[in-house]
């Protein structure tokens, strides 16, 4: 199962690919960062990151979409731009009727290190080692977006649209992630020396 994650931002739109394998083994296939330049109009801006999502998942055909869930922060611009990029990652998707799940950063957070509240170094550090990468992706908004994969894979009720997740998922893909976020936490659990 191929699943692209989505950082989603008006400046840097992160997106990472991997691949949910047999023996509940997590694989690395491309992570980047769609760009907008701030110095052009806001339209242009949206199309500009609306292009660079189409075009990684007509590369990438995935079998799942999953996006940062986008939540208020104090700052009105940011949660704007941040929510168009996700409205824009959802409408791609849906054009080429991807399932799309979206999760919040807490959720993600606990999936990847076992703690929701966790350091964004430590999930940049679990990412790396989960994939088995020789180092840490970059900008952070990369290693967000395959962080975000990385708990579509590991959480198999994650919410979909209209709740619909498990219609899109066969009997095999739930119980390989079950498998799979067993085994993160027995390495989670053992990492601590539990």
């Amino acid at each position: 199962m191929i699943i692209l994650g989505v950082d989603p931002g008006l400046t840097r739109c992160g997106v990472g690919v991997i691949e949910a394998g047999g023996h509940r083994r997590l694989s690395f296939i491309h992570v980047d960062v769609v760009r907008s330049s701030p110095d052009i109009t806001q339209d242009l801006r949206l199309l500009a990151i609306y292009n660079g999502l189409s075009e990684k998942m007509d590369r990438f055909a995935p079998d799942a979409v999953s996006i940062e869930r986008v939540f208020a922060q104090s700052n009105r611009n940011t949660v704007l731009g941040t929510a168009q990029a996700a409205g824009l990652a959802m409408l791609a998707a849906a054009q080429r009727n991807i399932p799309v799940a979206l999760h919040t950063p807490t959720e993600a957070k606990l999936a990847i290190t076992g703690n929701g509240q966790a350091q964004k170094i430590q999930v940049e550090r679990m990412v790396t080692r989960i994939l088995n990468l020789t180092k840490m992706p970059t900008p952070a908004d990369a290693a967000d977006a395959l962080a975000l994969a990385i708990c579509h894979a590991l959480r198999p009720a994650g919410a979909l649209q209209g709740g619909e997740r498990e219609q899109h998922l066969t009997a095999a893909q739930r119980q390989w992630a079950a498998a799979a976020q067993n085994s993160a936490r027995r390495r989670m659990n053992h990492d601590r020396g539990m």
